[in-house]
């Protein structure tokens, strides 16, 4: 210790780097004694003084700014989420500089302070974010705080979701791919982040499609408190990924923006060069903790911690500047002065903007749709028309659209092959692989690179099979809370403009996996559409509209309809459109209001014919959108039959059906005569076997019994 102590005092001396065994360093810095062990090697070859000094005093403005962060925590006046970068910073300096604005897409993650900035976030816009003002350019205070986004020069809004950034990444990068463009997409995110599924989905169809995209994963050995060991057998994260062809693999030091700027520069090449993605793996320290919330002297040893302090980048490059004579200390305190300043004036700018208006959290929940329910562009089709099975209308109007606009795309399972009922019959034949292709057996990728691919330009629409069956569309749940809140999240400067078809429902002898229904869950979700057509005008009009509006919609089809004879319909005209949450009366009555929708439908339509013999007249109400719904229609046929029976063929516990009861009872209790009564499937999973389809999904029957239990009250 005595020699460190001479170290110091010989600095204090005369303010010169003093090296011991070309290991140990001390120096004065900003009034403060710092112990720094030579790590970094901080080649300057090939960039001019200018570019070192400028990138210096990014770095240490950086730095100044997460020291910022962590005050305005212990001030409780905002930031109160919070990840230093510090450790990261060379890999960070690099990959900002790197991206070009307006040209290249960047998905930087919470930890991407010094990335944001260096890409093009100033120094105020930071500081916005962390105190969640309204002129936060990420969302005006919408996300969390330290997730810097500024989608106006193509720095992306990301998720809090480690690494599912990653499809997104991958989709644009299809995009840019598809339309020829020398851009390139910069993921960025943890080593832990790796583990995920969905991070190998990205690598998987970005090696298969060989897409110009950069997977930057800055590894500081702590997903948290979990170590790296923990996490993976190979402790250097990229080894892990060297068995997938087409990817080149750049190691680099996190803590050296030059090396890390080299790396960069020759991934961005290789990914140009369209022989695949790249990976830039940086080796980084996390010199604080993991957030604001963490302790981490509570698993990290002291040793450790006092190690990656003397690591630090961004003393490692003051001293190189030094040693090499490019600054002298006091040209470096006088930068770091202007820095302090700066600071100083952008959080006088930043504190006195507006709060966040928590009243506009109506705005931007989902875009306009392209035909409004005022906009009356349903129109009565000729009985002349000729008459086509459901499965027709969806593969007639997909063409349609697809010859409309030369910028759809679609995606899916089974697809090249036209899908696995036909439903998209001749597409790939007629549009070409570049337009209508297969996907891998990967339900997360489709959704996330559909919502990534559609970032690149406001035309596009895409149109994917989310799952070849609804039930196997639970992977790509993930994905879709993404494209739910995107919209709103970003305020408004970004929607995936996304269809997400999927087959649905029973009678089919599907079994278990094969015959389920997801509405009950999907339309719980705010920021999507949910539609169900019953009838083949229907699946022509919402199909439309759904392409051609942006935002997500959940085009659910009941896969037994598509060739069920009595769901035909009308061929309709190319603008023939329907709006969402608009209903329609398939049948008048007088005694009692079915509401119903896909499947079900039908059984109503038979329960009626019976009941009319006895009598009865039921008015059937087809909602064809679930979300939004239409409650005008529903509730003017209450009034009229005071009884209402809700017949859908999801189960009913938990069912859609309950959504609308709840509706019904609050807003026209007055005007009912007896309990509003629900009818469904069975609360079980459905049996293969016929009979237990038989037994366990809603049928005619069930609906009968249920009208006459209800006109008997």
């Amino acid at each position: 210790m005595a020699n460190t102590n001479k170290l110091i005092q010989d600095t204090k001396n005369d303010s010169e780097n003093i090296v011991k065994n070309g290991k140990i360093v001390s120096m004065n810095y900003m009034s403060h004694e710092v112990e720094i062990e030579l790590y970094s090697k901080f080649d300057f070859e090939g960039f001019d003084k200018q570019t070192i000094i400028d990138w210096y005093k990014l770095n240490h403005l950086g730095r100044r700014l997460d020291e910022k962060a962590a005050l305005y925590l212990k001030m409780a006046k905002g930031w109160s989420y919070h990840a230093p970068f510090a450790g990261h910073d060379g890999i960070q300096l690099a990959l900002g500089k790197i991206f070009r604005q307006n040209k290249d897409f960047l998905f930087p993650y919470y930890r991407d302070m010094l990335t944001s900035l260096a890409a093009g976030i100033n120094a105020e816009e930071i500081i916005l974010n962390g105190l969640s003002k309204d002129t936060d350019v990420a969302g005006g205070g919408r996300h969390m705080s330290n997730h810097f986004a500024k989608p106006s020069i193509n720095i992306q809004n990301v998720s809090s979701c480690t690494g599912n950034h990653s499809l997104h990444a991958a989709g644009v990068a299809r995009a840019i791919s598809r339309y020829n463009d020398d851009a390139v997409s910069f993921y960025s995110s943890g080593e832990s982040a790796c583990s995920e599924g969905y991070f190998y989905e990205a690598i998987n169809i970005s090696t298969l499609e060989k897409l110009p995209v950069i997977f930057v994963v800055q590894n500081n050995k702590y997903g948290i408190s979990v170590p790296l060991i923990d996490q993976t057998a190979n402790q250097v994260i990229s080894e892990n990924f060297k068995g997938f062809k087409n990817i080149k693999i750049f190691n680099v030091d996190g803590r050296d923006p030059f090396d890390c700027y080299r790396a960069l520069q020759e991934a961005v090449k290789y990914a140009q060069s369209g022989n695949g993605p790249a990976m830039v793996h940086a080796d980084c320290d996390r010199i604080g903790s993991h957030s604001n919330s963490d302790r981490h002297e509570l698993y990290r040893g002291t040793e450790e911690l006092e190690t990656v302090k003397r690591r630090d980048p961004l003393m490692q490059f003051r001293w190189h500047i030094l040693d090499r004579k490019i600054l002298t200390e006091k040209e470096l305190i006088a930068l770091e002065e202007d820095n302090k300043e700066l600071i100083f004036q952008a959080a006088d700018k930043a504190e006195a903007a507006p709060n966040a208006n928590g009243d506009s959290w109506v705005d931007f929940i989902i875009p306009e749709p392209y035909v409004k329910l005022d906009d009356n562009t349903e129109f009565e089709l000729s009985e002349d028309l000729e008459q086509i099975h459901l499965i027709d209308a969806i593969n007639n109007t997909l063409k349609e659209e697809f010859r409309t606009n030369p910028d759809t795309y679609m995606w899916g399972q089974d697809i090249g092959k036209g899908g696995v009922f036909n439903v998209v019959k001749g597409m790939p034949q007629e549009f070409g692989k570049s337009r209508v292709f297969n996907a891998p057996i990967a339900e997360d990728a489709i959704v996330g690179s559909a919502n990534g691919f559609s970032r690149y330009n406001d035309k596009i629409r895409v149109v994917v099979e989310g799952a070849e069956f609804a039930d196997y569309f639970w992977p790509a749940m993930e994905q879709l809370i993404e494209c739910s809140h995107d919209y709103w999240r970003t305020r408004g400067q970004f929607s995936p403009n996304v269809v997400i078809r999927i087959a649905s429902g029973g009678y089919i002898q599907g079994g278990l996996y094969h015959s389920q229904n997801l509405e009950s869950v999907l339309t719980t979700i705010p920021g999507i559409r949910v539609v169900s057509p019953a009838f083949a005008e229907d699946a022509a009009g919402l199909l439309r509209n759904a392409i051609r509006s942006k935002g997500t919609t959940l085009y659910l089809e009941p896969k037994f309809l598509y060739n069920f004879k009595y769901a035909s319909g009308p061929k309709t005209p190319e603008n023939y459109v329907i709006p969402f949450g608009k209903a329609k009366i398939r049948k008048k009555g007088t005694d009692v209001t079915i509401v119903s929708y896909g499947n079900a439908v039908h059984h109503s339509l038979f329960a009626a014919e019976e009941l009319h013999k006895e009598g009865i007249s039921v008015e059937i109400i087809d909602l064809r959108s679930l979300a939004p719904w239409d409650k005008e229609t529903v509730f003017e046929s209450v009034q009229k039959t005071n009884r209402v029976v809700i017949a859908h063929e999801d189960r009913v516990t938990g069912g859609f059906g309950g959504e609308v009861a709840s509706t019904i009872t609050s807003e026209m209790f007055n005007y009912l005569d007896a309990p509003i009564l629900r009818v469904g499937s069975k609360d079980v999973p459905v049996g293969f076997a016929k009979n237990y389809e038989n037994a366990i999904l809603l049928n005619k029957n069930d609906i009968v019994n249920t009208i006459k239990k209800v006109l008997t009250y």
